[in-house]
């Protein structure tokens, strides 16, 4: 029997986001409480990334890196097919949306894979899911270098990006706790293993933290009056042609290359996805704060259309897909 998806593949965590935003626009955090919030959101960032660390087997890396032709293609889909569609997308478009919400969607596409979506759709479409966590750990390990310098490289430097502050930011927020949290993962693994639901409010109270104090100093600043209803649509359009492009290129890439149907899956899901949970707190850190709603507003529209369409895709596969072995990683990573 196939294995079922939820009936409603609207994400709860997407419903939250709105809450918040929604919250950010009837009661903007300003003045002294602006300033606290920038501090809890820089410590909650921290903790995200020292809880990712912890997480992180090294061995799961290992497993996946003997299949390299799978592991470039997915490289290669976030950090060369995704950037380039970008540039096209903005050359051709940009003109037309305010020049924030072109950032933002540039910004997507040099984002990293996302890890828990990756996988669990994998999990349901029957694919090589220890391919599929090798794959998306490795991209957001690189997202932590390639994401800032991807920035630095094709988004204009007046809107924010690298400079010598944001790297001291990346390695002081981002890369200094997610090395902690490696340097304890001996000690405390198993304990955060057997307490999910902690690390779960850690993981997401942070992003939500962060999108009230970026959609709060929005509201301050006054930027909203922008966006019209046609600019949203507009944008809601363009994600998903990206999204599009990018399945069906990794799709026939797979195809070339002569993989399986369970690497197939891998490649399709893991190439496609960008991670909201790594995008919004790095977006909090490359780009000045008046203008980090609107930049992250069109990674959150793409995180929601890429649950739908995976959603469907996951299902069609797992009713296409002959019942067959594929190595399942086990619970306790």
């Amino acid at each position: 029997m196939a294995p079922r998806l939820p009936r409603l593949p609207l994400d709860p965590f997407l419903v939250m986001l709105a809450a918040t935003v929604a919250l950010a626009a009837l009661l903007p955090a300003h003045g002294a409480g602006a300033a606290v919030l920038g501090q809890a959101t820089t410590a909650a960032v921290a903790m995200l990334f020292f809880l990712y660390g912890t997480r992180l087997a090294p061995r799961n890396l290992l497993e996946g890196l003997l299949h390299w032709r799978l592991q470039a293609l997915i490289f290669a889909a976030t950090y060369l097919l995704f950037p380039l569609l970008g540039l096209v997308t903005m050359a051709t478009v940009g003109a037309f949306v305010p020049p924030a919400l072109a950032l933002g969607l540039m910004f997507i596409c040099v984002l990293p894979s996302t890890v828990q979506s990756s996988i669990a759709f994998t999990s349901i479409a029957r694919g090589n899911v220890p391919a599929a966590l090798c794959a998306a750990t490795l991209s957001n390990l690189a997202g932590m270098v390639l994401t800032p310098l991807l920035t630095a490289l094709l988004l204009r430097a007046g809107h924010g990006g690298f400079s010598a502050g944001a790297l001291s930011d990346i390695a002081l927020h981002l890369l200094l706790p997610f090395a902690a949290g490696q340097a304890v993962r001996p000690f405390a693994g198993r304990w955060l293993q057997r307490h999910k639901a902690l690390t779960g409010l850690v993981d997401r109270g942070s992003i939500l933290l962060v999108v009230y104090g970026a959609f709060s100093e929005g509201m301050v600043a006054g930027i909203w009056g922008q966006i019209t209803p046609g600019v949203l649509v507009t944008i809601l359009l363009l994600d998903a042609v990206l999204l599009a492009a990018v399945l069906g290129a990794t799709l026939l890439a797979s195809r070339a290359l002569g993989l399986c149907r369970a690497d197939e899956v891998v490649a399709v899901f893991c190439g496609s996805k960008k991670s909201i949970a790594s995008g919004i707190p790095m977006a909090n850190i490359l780009f000045p704060g008046d203008v980090v709603s609107m930049i992250v507003l069109p990674v959150m529209l793409f995180h929601q259309i890429q649950l739908f369409v995976c959603a469907t895709l996951a299902r069609r596969y797992a009713q296409r897909m002959e019942p067959e072995a594929v190595p399942v990683l086990a619970p306790a990573e």
